[in-house]
């Protein structure tokens, strides 16, 4: 900016100049002429200049879609096949009907899948899907319904980029390494991985969801006990000086840190999953979470809290079977936690609105229903966390429950 104000002030100047000069003046009268011109310049028009944005504005992406933000978002995810199928209106009755008003929507899911077609010439449209046969019109359909939209990626369990890039992958014995449940993932080392995310998040956002929320940021469950028997490159970090736990915490909180940075021009919320048992330790060694550090790049934290997701923990033997208890008690462990953040971003947890029957004998399960429901609810309502998100993975949501006991 500084040498465009010199160059408008030079040719302000001549202008001035050749305006009072008719080429009869002398020397000393020139000179004086350009002292004063080029003072009323300095004291009148450098005013108006200053009134110029310095940085200018950046550009924004204008989906044409309006969302207003909720009071407090209190939403439910959805699966692609949900969203683009019978079921999805009834979805939206159950939100319009109850103290509900925001959707979770699967835009890439658990396995890589991206749940609606792109054109033709898309580098990623071998990964895409019909489950959602029109996603602007969804969009709009939630528009009209004052539904908020949030896009849901899953970043590094993606089996189909696993396959098709194995140099992207872990590979143990020269294949791809698949966890016990089938499932490959892909390295959060490596930039490309990072780049191939941040292209569909950002379609999400052209499309006219109002925030991309990541999934699984992070390295497959118990990597620790693989990291020195499995064969991926470490890009970037190949010559970290940092231990391997502290080069996998990097990895992720600069991964986040990237995706917040990429994503500002698109007026969207950046919001990232994480396991609610990362609150309780300085840092998860196999996976790579921190809580803090990936709370510092986010405008909305997640935690998974599902009661049957945790082994005995805070003195409470059997968390499943006490949602009320688990909930409070990781509450006040977060709270505490955002509170040495000067900006916080958001506490929205994941709470658990299905029934855990791996958990107990066959026909012996703790069923999960309206009050185990509410009691999570209230927990977090009497910890000053107003939002939340429901899961199940079916879709297959409580009624009945009262959503918003204040």
């Amino acid at each position: 900016m500084n040498a465009i104000r010199w160059i408008l002030t030079l040719v302000l100047m001549m202008s001035l100049v050749q305006l009072t000069l008719p080429g009869q003046l002398n020397a000393d009268e020139e000179e004086a002429t350009v002292m004063e011109a080029s003072l009323h310049y300095t004291f009148e028009t450098s005013l108006e200049m200053r009134t110029l944005p310095d940085p200018l504005p950046r550009f924004t992406y204008d989906s044409g879609l309006n969302f207003e933000y909720p009071d407090a978002v209190r939403g439910i995810y959805v699966t692609g096949h949900s969203a683009g199928g019978s079921r999805f209106d009834g979805l939206i009755e159950l939100v319009n009907d109850t103290p509900l008003n925001s959707m979770v929507i699967d835009v890439k899911d658990d396995h890589g899948n991206i749940t609606y077609k792109l054109d033709e010439d898309s580098p990623h449209y071998d990964y895409s899907n019909n489950f959602i046969k029109d996603p602007r019109e969804m969009l709009e359909q939630l528009e009209e319904e004052e539904i908020y939209p949030i896009a849901r990626v899953v970043v590094f369990k993606d089996t189909n980029l696993a396959m098709d890039n194995p140099d992207w992958s872990f590979k143990e014995d020269g294949d791809v390494w698949i966890n016990g449940r089938g499932e490959a993932f892909v390295n959060p080392f490596v930039q490309e991985v990072w780049e191939y995310n941040l292209e569909i998040a950002k379609h999400a956002a052209e499309l006219g969801f109002k925030e991309i929320q990541f999934d699984y940021v992070r390295f497959p469950e118990g990597f620790e006990t693989r990291d020195e028997i499995l064969d991926y490159r470490r890009g970037d970090y190949e010559d970290a000086s940092l231990d391997n736990i502290k080069e996998r915490v990097r990895a992720v909180n600069e991964f986040v840190e990237y995706a917040y940075e990429e994503l500002q021009p698109y007026d969207v919320d950046v919001s990232v999953d994480i396991f609610g048992y990362t609150a309780t330790i300085e840092e998860a060694p196999g996976i790579g979470q921190n809580f803090l550090g990936i709370s510092e790049n986010v405008d909305v934290i997640s935690s998974m809290i599902y009661p049957s997701h945790w082994t005995p923990y805070f003195g409470i033997s059997e968390p499943d079977r006490e949602p009320y208890n688990l909930v409070n008690e990781y509450a006040q462990v977060e709270n505490e936690l955002l509170g040495q953040l000067d900006e916080a971003p958001t506490s929205r947890p994941w709470i658990q609105d299905f029934t855990a029957a791996w958990l107990y004998p066959p026909g012996q399960s703790f069923t999960y229903g309206i009050d185990e429901v509410e009691a999570q609810i209230r927990a977090l309502y009497d910890n000053g966390i107003y939002e939340y998100l429901l899961w199940d993975p079916n879709n297959n949501y409580t009624r009945g429950v009262d959503f918003d006991p204040r």
